[in-house]
Order: C-alpha cells, then sequence, then structure tokens
C-alpha cells in the first residue's frame, strides 16, 4: 500500500543491530513504506520532495518491537478455561482491540503461539484492523492431559478447541498438517507440562522427542516453518532441544548441560519473564496456577540470568495474556534486571526477534531497503531501559512506512 515518504530529523538513532547510537541522525522512508536511509545527518541525502517532516529532537528513534510469544485471544490466564462460554463476536472484537493497543505500545510484529486463527493475519495485512504483522501458531499441540488439554472430567473442551491433542506418533504428524491447512506460521508444541494447565506439573514431561522429531520433520517436507517447544521442566527442555526445535519458550528449567546443547545447536530462547515479574497476581489466576508461579519464579529468575550470562540467542517474548497486554516492553528491563544489557535487550526484541521468526530480511533493523516499522521514545533506553516500557512515551509508532501513532496536534 503506497505511503507518504518520512523524513525524521534530530534523532538519536539505535538501528537494531547492536551497533553504538548515532546522536544526531536522520531516517528517510519512501512511498513504499521502506527506508532508504538511516544514519548521521551529515551523511544524509536529499529527502524527497513530498515527504512528512518529522522533528523528533530529544527523542530516541528504533527499530519496531518484536514480541515472539503473546496471545491475543486471551486477555488473563483464567479465560483459557472459559473460551466456550465466550461471545464468537465480542471474542473477535476484543481480539483486534489487544493487538491494536499493542501496536501502539511499539510492537509492531508479534507472533502469537496458541489461540488466535489465521484470519486475524490476514486482516491486518489487508488493512481491516489495525495490529503487529502477526505469525500464528493458531492452536497447540499437546498430550491428552497435558498442559494443551482444558477439558473437563465430563468431556467438555472449556478452551473451545484451544489445543490440538495428539496422543501417537502418526497423530503427531496428521495433526502438523491440519495445523499447516488452517494457515499456521509456527508449530507450537508441549514439551512439558505448565503453569497455567490444570492437570499437570511444569516438571512432565509432554511430547516425546520421537514426536517432537516428527513434527520438525513433517514440517520440513511442507516448506519448513519454525517450531516453537513450550518447555519449563528440564526433561522437556532436553527433549525439545534434541528434537530439533527452532525455539524454546519459557526454559524456567535451563542448566548448564542445556545450555551447551542450545548454544551448539543454535536454538533460541524464548524466555517470557513477564509471566514471573508481572504475572503473578492471585486475583487473577486459579490457585493451582498461582501456585505454580509462586514455587517456580526465584528458580527461573536464576536459569535465565545463567542464559543471558552464557551469551544464548535470546528473543523477547512476554506470554501477555498470561500476564497484561500492551505492556510488552517490559520484558525488556525484565531481562536487564537479569544482567543483560540496555543494547543487548533492544536486539533480543528486534533483530533476534527478526531472525526467529524468519523475517530478518524484512524487520529488526533499521536499514536500507527493510520495512520501515519504527517507534519513537522521549528519553534514551540506553541510560533507561524503562523509558520503553512506558507506552505514553513512546510518541510515535510507524508501520510499513505508515504512521501508526503521533502525539496529538497541539491546540
Amino acid at each position: 500500500m503506497p505511503s507518504t515518504p518520512l523524513t525524521l530529523t534530530g534523532a538519536r538513532l539505535i538501528d537494531g543491530t547492536g551497533a553504538a547510537p548515532v546522536a544526531d541522525a536522520v531516517v528517510h522512508t519512501d512511498a513504499n513504506g521502506d527506508v532508504t536511509y538511516a544514519g548521521p545527518a551529515a551523511g544524509a541525502p536529499p529527502q524527497a520532495p513530498d515527504a512528512r517532516v518529522i522533528d523528533v529532537a530529544g527523542r530516541t528513534v528504533l527499530p519496531g518491537f518484536i514480541d515472539c510469544h503473546v496471545h491475543f485471544s486471551v486477555a488473563k490466564p483464567a479465560e483459557i478455561g472459559q473460551r466456550f462460554a465466550s461471545d464468537p463476536t465480542l471474542q473477535v472484537l476484543r481480539t483486534a482491540e489487544r493487538m491494536r493497543d499493542t501496536l501502539l505500545a511499539g510492537v509492531t510484529t508479534a507472533r502469537d503461539l496458541g489461540g488466535t486463527p489465521a484470519g486475524f493475519r490476514t486482516a491486518v495485512t489487508e488493512g481491516l484492523i489495525e495490529g503487529p504483522r502477526l505469525h500464528t501458531a493458531v492452536r497447540i499441540m499437546g498430550h491428552t492431559g497435558g498442559h494443551a488439554d482444558f477439558t473437563t472430567p465430563d468431556g467438555y473442551d472449556t478452551s473451545a478447541g484451544m489445543g490440538e491433542i495428539v496422543d501417537t506418533v502418526d497423530e503427531t504428524r496428521i495433526a502438523v498438517r491440519r495445523l499447516l491447512r488452517d494457515g499456521a506460521d509456527v508449530i507450537k508444541l508441549c514439551a512439558t507440562g505448565g503453569m497455567g494447565s490444570p492437570h499437570d506439573q511444569p516438571d512432565d514431561e509432554g511430547l516425546s522427542e520421537e514426536e517432537i522429531r516428527t513434527v520438525v520433520d513433517e514440517v520440513s517436507r511442507h516448506g519448513g516453518r519454525p517450531v516453537a517447544a513450550h518447555a519449563q521442566g528440564l526433561a522437556g527442555i532436553m527433549n525439545a532441544l534434541r528434537g530439533g526445535v527452532t525455539s524454546v519458550e519459557h526454559a524456567y528449567g535451563l542448566d548448564d548441560e542445556a545450555c551447551d546443547l542450545a548454544g551448539e545447536l543454535g536454538a533460541f530462547i524464548v524466555p517470557t519473564l513477564s509471566t514471573t515479574f508481572d504475572g503473578i497476581d492471585k486475583a487473577r489466576m486459579e490457585p493451582y496456577h498461582y501456585e505454580k508461579k509462586v514455587r517456580w519464579s526465584e528458580r527461573t529468575k536464576v536459569n535465565i540470568a545463567r542464559a543471558i550470562e552464557r551469551g544464548l540467542k535470546i528473543a523477547l517474548g512476554t506470554d501477555s495474556g498470561v500476564c497484561p497486554h500492551a505492556r510488552n516492553l517490559r520484558e525488556l528491563g525484565h531481562l536487564v534486571s537479569l544482567g543483560m544489557s540496555p543494547m543487548d535487550a533492544i536486539v533480543a526484541g528486534t533483530r533476534t526477534g527478526a531472525e526467529l521468526l524468519g523475517l530478518a530480511d524484512r524487520v529488526g533493523t533499521l536499514e536500507r531497503g527493510k520495512a520501515a516499522d519504527l517507534v519513537v521514545v522521549d528519553g534514551d533506553p540506553l541510560a533507561d531501559i524503562a523509558v520503553l516500557a512506558d507506552s505514553d512515551r513512546i510518541r510515535y509508532v510507524v508501520q510499513q512506512g505508515v504512521v501508526r501513532k503521533a502525539p496529538a496536534p497541539a491546540h
């Protein structure tokens, strides 16, 4: 879709590559919504004659952020087991509202790992709704009685089809085909139990290593897709890594051996620290969920700090829906609190996320020829990463060259 060329002047530029910031920078975009220049003002080419010029002096320009683990169709943890009671029309409209709120909080691309149909991706692409550029897993694959199973004792699925239940290698292969048929950009499988599921524990194993290998193999037979493993306990983390997954989600039980294997294989870790720092709310949670979260909280912080120290490939993910939506960039502060530098946290939320999603040729960094997805924030996040956590301080959000958020005009 054609857009008005933009020129941002006076910027402090953090381009997402990890390079040092540029103190006096200019960013140019073209009518296709792509970046044509991002660098020092002294070397900037002339702006397009019809460009909209935005003076962002005193503010920082960064790439649009990428949240690699969200659940837009869920507002709070207890809702997962109550989806059957939701009015479908309201569910669609509320999901669209959460997506728009997340975009305005600075997330221009997101990966939904269960519960959101592929139609929402198409709706964003066609301009029917405003939200992050979307990849979706559609449903979550898991065993009977495991993390993806919200069936009651009388046989009723309270999640309204959020799970894709498999119990054999053959069923696993067929389920991958169903998910691909239904538009999945990524296959999400459960290698362990979880916090929010009623029938299991985080240390319980989910899909076996053989079943995980089957998922990876079947995906490769159909053009390839990332495979994301919900994996919290150590045994399931190791099964997921040995099975060949692209990313380990949560990874709360990660130890040195698992770090060694993840580093050797080049697997991504998506820690979802917001569920530990921001997601423990007794009033919002079922009692079994609250108890598990409290029990695992400190262990999680120690183990993810180890992964950061070991230099694993870490991508930003929040598990929003389990924790509040549109507060995604608080995750950056949580990474910093466990030892990551502010610059590395920004890279985790931009370039590394793009690499995980297979979009590094289009988003994640502000470089010539890439999509003009960017945010402008008051202040310097390298001095105080918390400025990005306050959506009121995110003054502009641009997505593919289109201004989605801007300060209200002065009266």
